[in-house]
């Protein structure tokens, strides 16, 4: 391994299962050079993952609109004028039928998405019933209902749910100036819900909305030091929405983001790492990349809850393209 690389190296404590890193460990891994870096990223990643394997899950949203958060990204916040047509909870079956869909064209994992705060216990019930009929398709199961209450989380565990989606959205120091209506100790408590229910954590964030890359590297930080890192990590980059606050955000350099995603694997070697919103403005050349950075994971189909995905045409191709296999 190159010198360089080896000069940010963590003891054998630091890169064993659930180890402890810090800022200054992970700044230097994005300050490596770009080769040095995807090397590593991609020596840990064999060590852990079969390299041409690449998880694939869909994302519906289930309930769209209307949430009363003011996430400054997000196209559903009630706050902003967005056009985006409110919608009530989908029908069971109406749900199971895209689930089954999304199984038949290769999908492993599906994701219930619902534009809440939290989810209300009625509302809960019948998100209940979509998991259990999912789950009944052989596919893996995972929600995001925003911030759970308690005994909710034992709930969606009992009716076998696999992973619970909260994303940290961003570090903790830069949180206030994309939300302000719950706190970064609001997510977390979610999520240590969600971990003592026995369910699998997919938790990560969003890239480009004008935080630094100290904020970035707290971020991954902040992730791999949780009592047991996420099993899944999610990466997305800023998708700009018409009507939201960051409409006008400036894109992110793409190396920045592929630093992001190797240094995500570096930092949780046993995670999958998800490409998520933002890879349809990507091209197939920079999604390789990140593929070579540790991503192993993307979400499959033609739309992420409210923003664009590449079609699965698109993807198809671009599997056969880098021998890539779906699992």
């Amino acid at each position: 391994m190159p010198a360089s690389a080896t000069a940010v190296t963590p003891s054998c404590s630091q890169t064993a299962a659930f180890s402890r890193w810090t800022l200054e460990q992970v700044l230097a891994l994005y300050e490596l050079p770009l080769m040095d870096l995807l090397f590593r990223a991609q020596t840990v990643h064999r060590e852990n993952f079969d390299a041409n394997a690449i998880q694939r899950s869909t994302l519906l949203s289930v309930k769209t609109g209307g949430c009363s958060e003011d996430c400054s990204y997000c196209s559903q916040s009630a706050r902003y004028d967005t056009d985006l047509e409110r919608e009530r909870l989908m029908p069971l079956g109406e749900v199971v039928a895209a689930a089954q869909a999304a199984k038949d064209k290769g999908a492993s994992r599906f994701c219930m998405g619902a534009a809440w705060r939290g989810p209300k216990d009625n509302d809960l019930d019948q998100v209940l019933a979509m998991v259990r009929e999912v789950k009944a398709l052989g596919m893996q199961t995972c929600v995001t209902l925003g911030m759970l209450k308690e005994g909710q989380a034992e709930k969606l565990k009992a009716a076998g749910l696999d992973y619970y989606n909260h994303n940290l959205d961003t570090d903790k120091d830069f949180y206030g100036q994309v939300i302000r209506t719950h706190t970064h100790d609001d997510r977390l408590d979610t999520l240590d819900q969600v971990r003592d229910a026995g369910i699998n954590v997919c938790s990560g964030g969003i890239i480009g909305m004008g935080e630094s890359r100290k904020n970035r590297a707290a971020l991954l930080v902040q992730l791999a030091n949780l009592p047991t890192p996420p099993e899944s990590v999610p990466i997305n980059n800023l998708v700009p929405i018409p009507g939201t606050p960051l409409a006008a955000q400036p894109r992110l350099d793409p190396f920045e983001f592929v630093r992001t995603v190797a240094a995500a694997r570096i930092t949780m070697p046993a995670s999958w790492v998800r490409l998520s919103a933002g890879r349809q403005e990507m091209s197939d050349e920079l999604q390789a990349l990140c593929f070579m950075a540790g991503a192993n994971s993307m979400f499959y189909g033609d739309a992420l809850l409210t923003t664009g995905n590449p079609d699965v045409d698109r993807d198809d191709a671009l599997f056969a393209r880098l021998g890539l296999r779906a699992v």
